[in-house]
C-alpha cells in the first residue's frame, strides 16, 4: 500500500470490531479522510490518546482500497486535553467539528483555509481565550461564509440601499422597513450587531457580554438552511 503523511484534526471515532476504530480526520493537504486505527482500543495501543477527538496529529497513512489505515501518529497538539475538562468548551467543540464534518462534504478534498480556521478555533477553546459559545458561533459562521455562504448585514438585500431591521435566511441577509418579506423576522440592533461580530470575529465585541439567546438561534437557522441539515450539538446547546 502507498504511504502519505499529513497533519490533522481528529474530528470523531467510530468502533469497528474488537479492537479497532474508524477515525474520522480533516487533513491539511488531503482533506477530509476515513482510516482505521488497528488496536487503539487495547489497553496498550501505540496510539495512545493521539487519535481521540479534538486532538492534532501527524500522521502516516497508508492508502487502503476502501478505509485508509493510521500507521503512526505523533501529537502536535493536544486541543483536546484542554477542552475536555470544561463542559462548555467541550460542547462548543463538538459544534466545531461537527460543522465541519457536514461542510467537508466530499472525501479527498483538500481545504486548507477551512483547516486553518478548524485549528484556530480548537486553540482558542483550548486557551479559554473567549467564551466558548461565541468562539463555536463565530467558527459557525465563518466556516460557513468559506463555504460562499456569507449574510449580508449591510443594506436590504432587496432595494441594496436602505439599513435592515428585519433578517431574512431564506433570503441571505438583512431586509428594510418596506421591502421585508413575510419570512423575515424583526431583529434587535444589538443581536444583528452580535450577528455581524461573529461573522468578523470581532472579538472587541463579543468579549463584552454573553451571546444573545436570539443571536444563537441566527447562527443555528442560518447552518441548518444553508448545510440543509441541523448541527445537532447547537440544538444541545440550547435545549
Amino acid at each position: 500500500m502507498a504511504l502519505y503523511r499529513d497533519e490533522g484534526v481528529i474530528l470523531r471515532t467510530a468502533k469497528l470490531g474488537e479492537a479497532d476504530r474508524i477515525i474520522t480526520i480533516l487533513t491539511r493537504g488531503h482533506g477530509k479522510i476515513r482510516a482505521v486505527a488497528k488496536g487503539i482500543r487495547r489497553t496498550k495501543s501505540r496510539f495512545g490518546a493521539r487519535l481521540e477527538p479534538f486532538m492534532r496529529a501527524d500522521l502516516l497513512i497508508a492508502e487502503g482500497r476502501s478505509l485508509d489505515v493510521v500507521s503512526q501518529a505523533d501529537s502536535v497538539a493536544s486541543y483536546g486535553t484542554a477542552i475536555a475538562v470544561d463542559y462548555e468548551a467541550y460542547e462548543a467543540a463538538n459544534v466545531i467539528v461537527e460543522t465541519i464534518d457536514k461542510l467537508a462534504s466530499s472525501e479527498h478534498e483538500c481545504v486548507p483555509a477551512q483547516y486553518q480556521l478548524l485549528i484556530g478555533a480548537l486553540n482558542a477553546l483550548a486557551k479559554h481565550a473567549h467564551a466558548p459559545q461565541a468562539i463555536s458561533g463565530s467558527y459557525v459562521m465563518r466556516a460557513l461564509a468559506l463555504a460562499g455562504w456569507t449574510p449580508r448585514m449591510g443594506t436590504c438585500v432587496v432595494c441594496g440601499q436602505h439599513m435592515g431591521a428585519y433578517f431574512s435566511v431564506a433570503s441571505g441577509g438583512v431586509m428594510c422597513e418596506a421591502d421585508h418579506t413575510t419570512d423575515a423576522r424583526r431583529i434587535p440592533p444589538r443581536v444583528l450587531q452580535e450577528f455581524q461580530a461573529l461573522i468578523q470575529g470581532n472579538w472587541t465585541v463579543l468579549d463584552g457580554t454573553p451571546l444573545q439567546r436570539a443571536t444563537q438561534e441566527l447562527v443555528e437557522d442560518w447552518a441548518e438552511y444553508y448545510l440543509e441539515r441541523p448541527i445537532r450539538s447547537l440544538r444541545l446547546i440550547d435545549s
